[in-house]
């Protein structure tokens, strides 16, 4: 906000005085400077509100971004079998501890630590010499809560198989390093791709990525994708033909509770990435300003979506015949990464448009997961990475003038989207940062996990994955199990001359004999 001045040798003459007379000019010098120094109160009292009330708002927006962690966790819990629940759930825990570390250590400063290069930040290590003029400490937690999303969106690709000493080396290293480069490039004022930048913008425009899409979701997408790939398919995913097998998780109930978690969180996610509140656009003292942004980008939010949700219901309805919560569930997170990218730059009837095309771009991924043997429990590398590079390109197809230069000011003729009009540059940055993601997170994640691989501390033994990580890696079910109550124990059933009558009472039978090898 402006700043209130006063200037005595500007008063004073108001007041009467006059050079003839010393004591006119005396005492008009000296209501002048009462008066200034009241004026310069005022002004500091309005500033210290200021600065309060965003700081208020970007901290809220960062509690509501990390319980989406809680999210993440639920999520992933319920779409494992029970007898990995424990495993998973401190997966979750573990990448906001070990991520909050290394982000603390490295990742705050590759991402952020200015002046620095248009590749890598080089100041703010350790949090030195924070606050500063140009950040604070409520601009790290918001940041490293984007971090250690990231490294939750790459532990669903790879559960149910993976050796706990794997997720703490690649969460490391994911938040403290890979994420920070991406997130350097397009969002840090230095960055070669920011739209921030004050010259050398790539096509004039720099790329759009308001809250991640493509810096948040697809950098932990790929990750996944690699994971799970150089991993391979869990123990009977595909049958002896290639046929794939549903391993069913185990709690519709976790999924949804999850969901909805995740979609509380992304409040934080979208609508706190404008990091202030307090800014007018044009003249003050109107109605409309950076609080209205604010509230259209939740909108736009909410909007794609249910979009989403809507149409993968209807869509698996009419593919496999019956309606799925969970691919419901799936859907609607497709449609919130998706948007993601250009929810503070695009209309709300656009919204619609990105969750609608969002939806058919994961039951795509899946396809495409199906055929070629791809196995992600939480479907993470094709929600996230695939809805992602959509939001990216989305908004490079439907970015507003007017929002553009509301959210991006100082550059009158800055590119927009395509089919509103602007032109193919911004759509040309868009695809450049999808390339140069997938690219990156290649070179990193990919050679990581197959370092892992090759000194065998990715997968867990088959024994230990058959009996499901929580028995012989945690020492326990995450679920209150009294043997004599498995029928599986039971002699006659161990013999093979009783089925078991309750699949419920244990996690190692919540599926069926087939889909649980």
């Amino acid at each position: 906000m402006e700043t209130l001045t006063c200037s005595v040798s500007d008063l004073a003459p108001l007041f009467g005085a006059t050079a003839a007379n010393d004591t006119s000019s005396a005492a008009a010098a000296a209501a002048a400077t009462y008066l200034c120094s009241r004026f310069s109160t005022i002004s500091n009292s309005l500033s210290d509100t200021s600065y309060a009330v965003n700081t208020t708002y970007l901290l809220f927006s960062a509690y509501l971004v990390f319980a989406m962690q809680l999210g993440f966790a639920m999520l992933c819990a319920g779409s494992v079998r029970a007898k990995n629940t424990m495993n998973i759930m401190l997966t979750n825990v573990l990448d906001a501890a070990a991520g909050a570390l290394s982000y603390y250590l490295f990742g705050f400063a590759f991402a952020f630590g200015s002046p620095s290069n248009s590749f890598i930040g080089r100041h703010f290590f350790g949090l030195h010499n924070v606050p500063s003029q140009d950040t604070d400490y409520s601009f790290f937690l918001y940041q490293w809560a984007f971090a250690i999303a990231a490294a939750g969106i790459t532990s669903g690709s790879i559960a149910e198989r993976t050796q706990f000493v794997a997720y703490l080396i690649y969460s490391s290293f994911l938040t403290g390093f890979v994420y920070p480069i991406v997130s350097h490039w397009f969002w840090s004022g230095d960055g070669w791709a920011s739209p921030t930048r004050t010259d050398n913008l790539l096509f004039g425009s720099g790329v759009i990525d308001f809250a991640g899409s493509g810096v948040v979701h697809m950098v932990g997408g790929i990750a996944g994708l690699w994971g799970a790939i150089i991993e391979g398919p869990r123990i009977g995913r595909f049958d002896r033909t290639g046929r794939a097998v549903v391993l069913r998780g185990h709690s519709a109930s976790l999924v949804v509770l999850g969901s909805f978690l995740l979609w509380f969180g992304w409040y934080g996610f979208n609508p706190g990435s404008f990091l202030t509140i307090l800014k007018a656009y044009g003249g003050s003292g109107g109605y409309y300003g950076q609080w209205s942004a604010i509230g259209r980008t939740a909108v736009t939010t909410t909007l794609a979506g249910c979009t989403a949700a809507l149409t993968m219901l209807f869509s698996k309805r009419l593919l496999v015949g019956h309606w799925n919560v969970t691919d419901v569930c799936n859907g609607l997170l497709g449609g919130f990464a998706a948007i993601t990218s250009g929810c503070s730059v695009v209309e709300p009837w656009a919204a619609i448009i990105c969750g609608f095309v969002s939806a058919w771009v994961l039951i795509a991924y899946n396809k495409l997961a199906e055929k070629f043997k791809y196995d992600d429990p939480l479907e993470a590398a094709q929600l996230h990475g695939g809805c992602g590079s959509w939001g990216v390109i989305f908004t490079g197809l439907f970015a507003t003038k007017r929002y553009v230069n509301e959210v991006y000011p100082g550059r009158p003729e800055r590119p927009y989207g395509l089919l509103m009009g602007g032109g193919g540059r911004l759509l040309a940055a868009q695809i450049i940062q999808v390339v140069v993601v997938i690219g990156w997170v290649t070179v990193t994640m990919g050679p990581l996990f197959y370092l892992l691989k090759k000194i065998n501390l990715l997968r867990i033994s088959r024994d230990d994955e058959m009996a499901g990580m929580d028995l012989t890696r945690h020492g326990g079910f995450a679920y209150v199990y009294h043997e004599e109550d498995d029928p599986s124990q039971k002699p006659a059933f161990m013999m093979g001359r009783v089925e078991p009558t309750n699949e419920s009472t244990t996690p190692d039978h919540q599926n069926s004999p087939t889909t649980n090898v």
